[in-house]
């Protein structure tokens, strides 16, 4: 046996909710997945394909209405364990207004581990490491309201790291943020991964931070329909365009030019690969 082991288990995962007008359209459909302890994972798929429904089951949010999830090998659907498994994965959402509860940035990273009844010097501790590894210790004292929104989004990040779960869900964290504050928060999440050995999965419809991750997996009107490394994945361009997603420019570029007959490889998704790869042929030429 390998020394990983699964953090996040989903089997046969069913979700469905009565909406207005009486029906019970189906958003899981059947999800059967396995996250490792340690992995940076992206789930990608444009709006309607469940990414952000299956993230809200990963803890506890919402619970399956059929098949099983299981985060650290308990149910969610134990009532006994929802306290533990909150704990273990933690969640930050799109809007970090949204999250943040206090009016000193400190206080507000504080919030959660008063709540789980750390004593007050690890809460000190915890609340001072948050904010390095987020890169915010400079704004302790700001007032959160007053920052831009990529600094909120750290703020909010650093609230959940303070809680020191294992597993961090970001639900479409870049959603509202300007390509700054993308940037800093996509840095912040990559260095909470290398850094930190803390599991993450990123909820994405963004074809360049989904990139980032060492897994991809494609979600489509309930289910998966790709699931690889970035590079394998993007290699797909007729199938994913076919369920309505794009694949990064470098690898768009790189397909049509072997559409046109050059032999490129399909696997050069950073520009600086890219280049490499057009260089390469045309010193072959």
């Amino acid at each position: 046996m390998s020394g990983t082991m699964n953090l996040i288990e989903t089997k046969d995962t069913v979700f469905s909710y009565v909406d207005e007008d009486g029906q019970a359209p189906v958003v899981l459909n059947g999800v059967t997945l396995s996250i490792e302890q340690g992995s940076f994972v992206a789930i990608l798929g444009h709006n309607g394909s469940g990414k952000s429904t299956l993230a809200k089951h990963m803890n506890a949010v919402l619970l399956p209405t059929g098949g099983k999830v299981y985060v650290d090998s308990m149910d969610t659907l134990d009532e006994e364990k929802l306290l533990h498994i909150r704990r273990t994965i933690g969640m930050v959402f799109q809007n970090p207004d949204n999250q943040i509860v206090a009016n000193v940035v400190e206080e507000d990273v504080a919030f959660a581990p008063e709540n789980l009844g750390i004593p007050p010097a690890e809460i000190r501790q915890r609340v001072d490491e948050a904010l390095a590894l987020v890169g915010m210790s400079d704004y302790s004292q700001h007032a959160p309201h007053k920052l831009s929104g990529g600094q909120k989004q750290r703020i909010a990040i650093a609230g959940v790291i303070a809680m020191k779960p294992r597993c961090i869900v970001l639900d479409e964290p870049t959603a509202m943020l300007d390509p700054i504050g993308r940037e800093e928060v996509l840095g912040t999440i990559r260095r909470l991964n290398c850094d930190t050995g803390a599991t993450i999965v990123l909820i994405t419809h963004h074809m360049d931070e989904a990139a980032l991750a060492d897994r991809l997996i494609v979600m489509s009107k309930g289910t998966i329909a790709y699931d690889g490394t970035p590079k394998e994945i993007f290699a797909q361009v007729e199938g994913l365009r076919s369920i309505g997603l794009t694949v990064p420019e470098t690898i768009g570029l790189l397909w049509e030019l072997r559409e046109a007959g050059l032999d490129l490889p399909l696997d050069a998704i950073s520009v600086d690969d890219c280049a490499q790869a057009l260089y390469a042929h045309l010193e072959v030429e």
